[in-house]
């Protein structure tokens, strides 16, 4: 039978609950154990496509166009097992899919409440992934034990352990110990009341995960064991990881947590294999390069916003064994103080994709500086378009030219609509999403960096170039490197003259791991490496 594991959170949010479960789930994984993954929202939107980056991060696609918690990025970047529409749900499409139920008469003659049908509608989406090509199911529950929003997932899970039987669940609670400067000491008592909170919902962690500064003594773990009614060995601390996030894997192994989820779920399985692992930090803490790359974007100062860009820099950067400083650019500084002042010194530039105008005509300042520089660029979705929008002002004087989001009335539209967005008027969910396939031009970077003719990436956005204007791009030195399989959409644009000049339609940050870095992120920080060595040469000559 499959077994569950329930993750939950107490005392304050960004506590790292996805990267926790996503550590967990991978070193069970690497002891052989097949895994699925999922997040369980308590907010009302469908789903986080229409939310603000500033207030939720980034949303993560995936292949099948589900618009997701950036928690599945971490899913993804640190296990191998399958993501779908399954591996996700919110408040706001459990009540949607009981009141159709609803609607449509399958609750007849019963008054609809929150416990039986909000729950068992939660335990029908949890037992979902339960197959026999599954041993465990990892479900994290978002928020902090406490919410009022929290409280219908919570009752959920407890009563899913009565419907399976209590062996076949396991219960993690991520709490913080905070040390008090002022005091001198680490303080438990947090960590006491937000597990008194889940005793009194009728739950019992089985494992308190414990995040914290400072290591926790033994007489601490003792009082936390005592007062929380769990084993002295359940209580794992997880000490802050100042170099990277990539250690809390083997730093939950070497406290004995995967061994502690085995005996207590009667798993049968080996032991952990973290060699590949280990070699990925000794790279990391030991780099043969030292490169800095400006990521230019409208919330740069946000790191959740951009997070899976992030990452996959770093995954880049492990591939060469390279340390890259990433300088978090405001686009709307450069339109204030140049790109010259900003972007100087510099051995690469991305441009991510966004939303809106604001900041726009940073960004294609950035590229400018970056085109005319010879400076390897990156542009992604909407850093794609405005690579469009800079060339066709500069190199193909086509004055004004802008794309119809921005401008409506613009005389040059490089960018317009897509013609299947024409109709909808729906914000949510309706734009052209989840994994399409792009056939590479040959002799190109793309090709180059891919070694394939045909891939397969995740798209977001409603704009597309315009292939009105193809010829002319053409004639003045841009090459469409990638496009859909009839020719009909561009996926990626080259600059013909530049050593690294690659623009995409597509989010390759979606598909890059710490152990298999995405192709096109490996050939723009390669490109970065060679611009600092040649002007390291030039320096010393």
């Amino acid at each position: 039978m499959t077994k569950h594991i329930f993750v939950t959170g107490g005392v304050v949010s960004s506590l790292g609950k996805g990267l926790t479960s996503a550590s967990v789930g991978m070193v069970l994984e690497q002891r052989g154990l097949r895994i699925k993954m999922q997040k369980l929202d308590p907010y009302i939107n469908v789903d986080p496509g229409t939310m603000s980056p500033y207030q939720h991060g980034e949303v993560y696609v995936l292949d099948d166009g589900s618009e997701t918690d950036l928690d599945l990025g971490h899913y993804e970047r640190f296990t191998n097992g399958p993501l779908t529409r399954d591996s996700n749900y919110t408040t706001g499409q459990i009540y949607q899919s009981v009141i159709e139920k609803e609607r449509r008469g399958e609750f007849l003659g019963k008054t609809v409440q929150v416990i039986p049908h909000i729950t068992d509608e939660i335990k029908s989406v949890i037992a979902k992934l339960a197959d026999d090509d599954t041993d465990l199911v990892i479900t994290e529950i978002g928020g902090t034990v406490g919410d009022i929003e929290s409280l219908p997932f919570l009752e959920a899970i407890r009563q899913f352990a009565l419907d399976v039987g209590k062996e076949n669940c396991l219960y993690i609670h991520l709490t913080l110990v905070p040390y008090l400067k002022a005091a001198g000491e680490l303080k438990t008592k947090p960590t006491q009341h937000s597990v008194g909170q889940l005793r009194e919902i009728g739950i019992q962690p089985d494992i308190l995960i414990c995040r914290t500064e400072r290591s926790i003594s033994e007489d601490d773990r003792r009082k936390i064991a005592l007062f929380c009614n769990v084993p002295l060995e359940a209580v794992i601390e997880e000490k802050d990881k100042d170099f990277s996030i990539y250690e809390v894997p083997l730093s939950l192994v070497n406290n004995g947590l995967d061994e502690l989820i085995v005996r207590r779920l009667g798993l049968k399985c080996g032991s952990p294999d973290l060699s590949q692992w280990k070699d990925l930090l000794h790279r990391l803490r030991n780099p043969r390069h030292e490169i800095s790359i400006a990521v230019v974007g409208k919330y740069a100062e946000h790191r959740d916003a951009y997070k899976s860009i992030y990452e996959s820099i770093d995954h880049a950067g492990m591939a060469f064994d390279a340390q890259i400083r990433v300088g978090r650019i405001q686009s709307e500084q450069i339109e204030h103080e140049g790109a010259e002042r900003l972007l100087a010194g510099y051995d690469g530039i991305l441009v991510p994709g966004g939303f809106g105008e604001r900041g726009i005509e940073g960004k294609v300042e950035a590229i400018r500086f970056a085109r005319e520089r010879n400076l390897p660029f990156f542009g992604i979705c909407l850093g794609m378009q405005c690579a469009v929008i800079e060339f066709a002002r500069n190199v193909v004087s086509l004055e004004n030219a802008h794309s119809t989001e921005f401008n409506k009335d613009t005389h040059h539209p490089v960018i317009c609509l897509l013609d299947e967005q024409r109709n909808i008027t729906d914000m949510g969910g309706t734009m052209r999403l989840g994994a399409q396939d792009t056939k590479i031009a040959e002799s190109s970077k793309a090709n180059e960096a891919y070694e394939a003719d045909f891939v397969q990436e995740r798209h977001r956005h409603r704009y597309e170039f315009n292939n009105s204007y193809r010829q002319q791009f053409e004639a003045h030195g841009m090459t469409f490197s990638g496009t859909s399989p009839d020719g009909k959409l561009v996926e990626i644009v080259e600059v013909d003259s530049h050593p690294w000049f690659v623009a995409v339609q597509f989010h390759p940050e979606f598909k890059s791991q710490p152990t298999a870095a995405h192709p096109l992120f490996k050939g723009f920080v390669e490109a970065c490496i060679a611009r600092h060595s040649n002007r390291a040469e030039q320096t010393v000559v």
